[in-house]
């Protein structure tokens, strides 16, 4: 079942999802297989400290952030990854990398690389490993108010 933070917030706010289900997938290409979606349609999180502050990235499952564009855009020379042991705590709802992308409901900034607003849904893994939420993207963004740049590596 997907997080019941994420659905209580959907559901309040009156936002259409789907929930997909599938087999348990790791990797960003296993689970575009296996759940049938489009790789550019599928979001990843990434959550990254920057000035010492927990921010949570949004990009495309199948890219890498580039770190170079993150600190232009951010201002910042002091970015890095946090680690696992780091943020885990922060979501304790989900399962270690099944985060959804919805910073605003677990007290971060989130950034939006905008080659995910390409397409008019985005779909992300809802707090565990066999399961994705699909919505609308002009939801999202309403939902989330992320800032929105370009921060990807292909």
């Amino acid at each position: 079942m997907p997080t019941s933070k994420l659905i209580n917030y959907l559901d309040e706010n009156n936002i259409r999802y789907v929930v997909i289900n599938h087999s348990s997938a790791y990797t960003a290409s296993e689970i575009a297989a296996s759940a049938h979606v489009k790789g550019q349609e599928l979001a990843k999180t990434v959550v990254v400290k920057i000035d010492g502050y927990m921010n949570l990235l949004v990009l495309p499952a199948k890219y890498k952030v580039n770190f170079d564009l993150l600190k232009k855009y951010a201002g910042s020379e002091n970015i890095e990854l946090a680690g696992e042991e780091e943020f885990t705590e922060l979501f304790p709802d989900c399962l270690t990398g099944a985060m959804p992308p919805f910073g605003n409901i677990y007290g971060m900034k989130t950034f939006l690389d905008k080659t995910l607003t390409y397409d008019e849904e985005i779909a992300f893994n809802g707090g565990n490993h066999s399961q994705l939420i699909r919505l609308n993207l002009q939801d999202y963004l309403k939902l989330t108010k992320p800032d929105i740049s370009h921060f990807v590596a292909g």
